[in-house]
C-alpha cells in the first residue's frame, strides 16, 4: 500500500512538472506572437508588414519599411517585449515617392565644359 501511494505521488508530480514545461511563456513561438501583437498595437506601425521569427529567444525582423523612423520604432517595440534576449534585423528602407514626381535618372555620359 505504501508503494502505491509513493508511485501515485511521483506520477502526479511528474505530470505537473511536465505540464508546466509545456506551457512555458518564454518559448520562441510565444515570443514571436508577443512581438507581432506589440507591433500591431503600436499606433505608428499600423499597416506595417514585416516578418517576425524567434530562435533561442533571438527575434529576427525582416521586410521592407517606409522610413528609418519606422525601422527604429519597430526595433524599439520588439526590444521591449518580455523574453526577447537579442534582436536581428534585415529591414530594408524604401522611401515612398510622391505621386506625379518622376525619379531622377543619372545619365551614363557627362558633358564637359570647353
Amino acid at each position: 500500500m505504501d508503494l502505491l501511494k509513493r508511485t501515485t505521488a511521483l506520477l502526479v508530480v511528474t505530470l505537473a512538472l511536465g505540464t508546466a514545461a509545456c506551457t512555458e511563456p518564454s518559448g520562441d513561438a510565444a515570443i514571436t506572437d508577443r512581438v507581432k501583437t506589440a507591433i500591431s498595437n503600436e499606433p505608428g506601425l499600423k499597416g506595417t508588414k514585416v516578418s517576425v521569427s524567434a530562435k533561442e529567444k533571438v527575434v529576427h525582423l525582416s521586410g521592407t519599411v517606409k522610413s528609418r523612423g519606422e525601422r527604429a520604432v519597430l526595433i524599439a517595440v520588439a526590444r521591449k517585449v518580455e523574453g526577447v534576449k537579442a534582436l536581428k534585423t534585415d529591414l530594408v528602407v524604401t522611401p515612398q515617392q510622391e505621386p506625379g514626381v518622376k525619379p531622377k535618372q543619372k545619365s551614363g555620359v557627362e558633358a564637359r565644359a570647353k
